[in-house]
């Protein structure tokens, strides 16, 4: 077995999105009141102020069924070279990060919603190749 399977390119857009979701979902789980409070103030001015802890707490569950998915998905890629779960992973991941965007969109932070662009190709890369 060779150290990145055989689908290299797919294992380490896999990792990267793990590493990106699961200490995105930490943070939010060991802080969460800090959490709460710094996005419904960044949310103060936006039609979502009223909702952010439910909504947050969605994006929450997206995002650890993700990181869920991705890490079976790499364990299958190198056990059985099978991609469906890793796919299903990235494209939660790919949702979650739509769902950031318009978030961001909302609250006005322009700045912030141009960042996820990187995170979202990065998805679209893992989908495409995944899907091959």
């Amino acid at each position: 077995m060779r150290f990145l399977s055989d689908y290299p390119t797919e294992i380490l857009i896999l990792l990267f999105l793990i590493i990106t979701f699961l200490i995105s979902a930490f943070e939010k789980i060991l802080d969460w009141k800090g959490t709460i409070s710094f996005i419904k103030d960044h949310f103060k001015n936006s039609p979502l102020k009223g909702s952010v802890p439910f909504l947050l707490s969605i994006l929450l569950i997206i995002e650890i069924i993700a990181v869920g998915f991705m890490i079976i998905g790499v364990y299958q890629i190198y056990t059985s070279e099978a991609k469906e779960i890793a796919l299903l992973g990235i494209q939660l991941s790919a949702i979650s990060i739509i769902f950031m965007l318009i978030g961001q969109r909302l609250a006005k932070d322009y700045p912030g919603a141009m960042s996820l662009g990187v995170y979202f190709i990065i998805s679209l890369c893992g989908v495409y190749l995944l899907n091959k």
